[in-house]
């Protein structure tokens, strides 16, 4: 197995196990605050992985371009967590987490028209699928 599938795999493993430990941590205290905790978080350990595999040093290979296209990736990442944090303190993780991973169906879009990626069939027929299976879930 290829070492980005292995990499994707335990992403998916990790973000599974992310939403229901971020529901125990939301019970007493609000989504917002909840999320500055687990962002801080996040910041302290890609600052620790960004100095053990010395990656900074490489800052200057970073264009004005690049740089604002992953400043603008950190605006709407901010957004997605910002009301993904809000739904799961609210609603069923089971239902918010299926929501927002439709989310793929917008990255396949993007990923066809802005990045020229191939538009398979399996791919097509992999987003239609969870297209349908979204909307079976939030038709009352």
């Amino acid at each position: 197995m290829e070492k980005w599938m292995i990499q994707s795999l335990l992403a998916m493993l990790f973000a599974g196990i992310t939403s229901v430990l971020a529901k125990y941590g939301l019970a007493n205290v609000p989504a917002d605050l909840g999320l500055l905790i687990r962002t801080a978080a996040i910041f302290v350990l890609v600052v620790a992985a960004s100095l053990w595999n010395h990656s900074y040093a490489q800052y200057t290979a970073l264009t004005l371009k690049e740089t604002g296209w992953l400043v603008a990736s950190g605006i709407t990442a901010f957004l997605s967590w910002l009301y993904y944090f809000r739904a799961i303190k609210d609603g069923l993780v089971t239902y918010v987490v299926a929501i927002d991973k439709a989310s793929i169906v917008v990255t396949l879009v993007l990923s066809f028209i802005l990045l020229n990626e191939p538009m398979k069939p399996r791919v097509i027929l992999g987003a239609a699928l969870i297209v349908a299976g979204l909307f079976i879930l939030i038709k009352k």
